[in-house]
């Protein structure tokens, strides 16, 4: 898909959302307990937030019979609003990443897999500002959204964020503040893997300073 001729061809980094912006597992977790209680339905909830990244119904289909899959995760989802905003938090140097792409004269995108309603809820708790936000992505979905928005950039934790800036032609940023290690996500695809994303206003001058 070729970008949108819409977006101007200025800096846009995209940024995933859960384990790279912010740390929602203790959120995820109250709310799995919660749809676990209601529904009587055996839960792992700690098995489930170490997972954080597939589309939401490929969770819930370890727990729930298929013909009943929307209707949890429509249930899901509404009580996710009641517990898991609260407990999350940014993970470091989520606030000085975003402000330094605008220090550069850029834009954020936050591509994420999570139903958009909610992401943006959780932006909004968190103080982060994103210019765009297009959520209930996944993997190569995330590589189109990304080319529409122009992004040069995709930073994300997970190996599914990594086939997305793949196939959008971005530069891969991991984080290894998810469930995989620097050495998995370099291996799957990644440009450049950082311990967090303190140290993502470095690497991106100096990504900037080579790219110009």
């Amino acid at each position: 898909m070729p970008a949108n001729p819409d977006v101007p061809p200025s800096l846009t980094v995209g940024f995933d959302l859960d384990m790279t912006l912010l740390d929602t597992r203790p959120g995820v977790k109250a709310t799995y307990l919660a749809l676990s209680a209601e529904t009587g339905t055996f839960i792992d909830a700690d098995l489930a937030v170490s997972r954080l990244g597939p589309p939401l119904l490929d969770e819930l289909g370890n727990w729930f019979p298929a013909e009943h899959l929307p209707e949890i995760a429509d249930r899901y989802r509404t009580l996710y609003r009641e517990h898991a905003f609260e407990p999350t938090v940014a993970l470091p140097g989520a606030h000085a990443a975003v402000e330094a792409v605008r220090a550069h004269g850029g834009r954020v995108a936050v591509i994420t897999g999570k139903y958009e309603p909610n992401a943006r809820l959780h932006l909004d708790h968190a103080g982060l500002h994103a210019d765009a936000l297009v959520g209930d992505l996944w993997a190569e979905t995330k590589g189109a959204a990304l080319r529409e928005h122009g992004a040069s950039v995709y930073v994300g934790d997970h190996l599914g964020d990594v086939r997305g800036a793949r196939h959008a032609d971005a530069v891969a940023v991991g984080v290894a503040t998810g469930p995989y290690r620097a050495e998995e996500l370099l291996a799957a695809g990644a440009d450049v893997v950082l311990a967090d994303l303190t140290e993502f206003p470095a690497w991106l001058t100096g990504h900037l300073a080579a790219v110009s």
